[in-house]
């Protein structure tokens, strides 16, 4: 290869963060090239959160069919086609990679479509999606590789060729019966989605309860919602084998509570974590030193152990949201131009967009006793908030949590409907340091769900029992 093509700014991948950097970066005047090896814009507006927020209403909207008469309005079929429900997922997929498109364009940065491979320190061979190599290096590279769906090693589940979110969220035929192995973000999810639409759905849960780093109250009401929607949990169960091939016939062999069991069904969906995409390009070769569990090792800037290299997103570790990935964005950017951004203590909301919603921001109870801190507490059930008597929604709790000695807001839960919007409005004080007393004098609009809070504040909290 005899020549290199060097520009100032070389982004690897095309999720939230790198894609902001080039197209910011660009703007200001410096050559800027993205290499992209498949998803223009990343997983979030291809595969991942918007896609599955797409069809998760799609799903909602099968719910309240199924609910019409409740609603004073009579249906006469309420059948899914998931024909329909993928078009108009993909209708909005192929809308965001055009506007992608334009402001790749507009901002100037060079989109490359290519296989990136690190040749040296900071410079990478490209194989190009339409044929030929290129040899590029950058005086500054930002790694933004993000992650993949992991499948276990459980013996027989690579051969059943398992769907994991990117295959179930293309699917135009109903499972008959979808397993669901985890019950996390994305098993819970899809799996009440899917049951929305019709099919009968079990999920295989190995932990104490769904979504296992939320409190035993929130993993309770889940549940909850789950078998009253007609959804098979088994909770504390592990996956010994898995024989059959989804989309026709599966068996998972299964150890619970009660013993050995098999689990049958006719799709498979895994969804018990994520693996860096960090394998096979090279790092080594650009002194970009790896954690024992595969992510780019960073400091609190997110520079790697490589001179001028950067990492941002889930590659490097960032908790696994668009939103967090937009934040390295910031705090990179934001040092490249002269500031001093860390990513030290950050408050980092949580959102899982089951129906209702799930929301958090700051510590919930399990992390404040593992991190011995004070707290005392203040509960409100989501039927005494008027605006979820108006949606007939009425399903779930809020809870926030107070420092032990001060008046400081330590985190916030929400179970209910609309919880993503009414957590917005306690992180927007958790961020300014406003003690919730002050909360207390705030006027919110009737019938909101942020209205919860005049009820919720009016309380002394409490010192939880121990």
């Amino acid at each position: 290869m005899s020549t290199t093509d060097t520009y100032d700014i070389l982004v690897i991948g095309s999720g939230e963060a790198g894609k902001y950097l080039a197209w910011t970066m660009a703007g200001a005047g410096h050559r800027t090239a993205v290499i992209e090896r498949k998803l223009i814009g990343g997983s979030c507006p291809n595969i991942a959160c918007l896609p599955s927020k797409n069809i998760i209403h799609s799903a909602k909207v099968r719910s309240f069919t199924m609910r019409a008469a409740e609603f004073g309005v009579e249906l006469e079929s309420a059948v899914t086609s998931m024909n329909g429900v993928h078009a108009r997922k993909q209708a909005m997929v192929d809308g965001l990679r055009l506007l992608h498109v334009d402001r790749y364009r507009d901002s100037g940065a060079e989109l490359i479509m290519g296989e990136a491979r690190f040749v040296g320190e900071r410079t990478v061979d490209v194989q190009l999606a339409d044929g030929g190599m290129r040899r590029i290096s950058g005086a500054r590279v930002f790694l933004n590789l993000g992650t993949h769906a992991t499948v276990p090693d459980v013996p027989g589940l690579v051969a059943a060729r398992p769907m994991t979110h990117v295959e179930l969220l293309d699917l135009d035929h109903l499972p008959e019966h979808l397993l669901v192995i985890g019950g996390g973000y994305v098993g819970v999810e899809l799996a009440q989605a899917m049951r929305r639409f019709g099919a009968q759905v079990t999920v295989v849960e190995r932990g104490q309860q769904l979504a296992g780093h939320e409190d035993a109250d929130v993993g309770a009401g889940l549940l909850e919602l789950f078998r009253d929607e007609g959804i098979t949990v088994h909770l504390q169960t592990r996956v010994h084998s898995v024989r059959g091939q989804s989309g026709s016939e599966v068996h998972i062999v299964t150890e619970g509570p009660d013993g050995e069991a098999i689990v049958e069904g006719t799709d498979l969906l895994v969804g018990v974590g994520r693996t860096p995409n960090t394998h096979g390009i090279g790092l080594e070769q650009a002194g970009v030193q790896l954690t024992e569990t595969g992510y780019i090792a960073v400091d609190e800037r997110l520079a790697t152990t490589a001179a001028n290299v950067w990492a941002m997103g889930e590659c490097a570790g960032s908790p696994q949201f668009t939103h967090v990935a937009f934040d390295d964005f910031r705090v990179v950017h934001d040092n490249l131009t002269g500031g001093n951004s860390t990513t030290t203590d950050r408050l980092v909301p949580y959102c899982m967009y089951t129906d209702p919603e799930l929301a958090r921001v700051g510590c919930n109870e399990s992390e404040a006793r593992r991190r011995g801190i004070g707290y005392r507490v203040l509960t409100l059930p989501m039927a005494a908030v008027l605006r979820t008597r108006t949606l007939t929604e009425p399903r779930g709790f809020m809870k926030m949590l107070i420092a032990a000695d001060s008046d400081e807001i330590l985190g916030f839960t929400v179970f209910g409907a609309e919880a993503s919007e009414l957590m917005a409005a306690v992180q927007t004080a958790m961020i300014a340091r406003i003690p919730y007393t002050a909360l207390r004098r705030a006027i919110y609009a009737h019938p909101t769900a942020a209205e919860g809070l005049t009820f919720l504040l009016r309380n002394e909290p409490t010192v939880p029992a121990q």
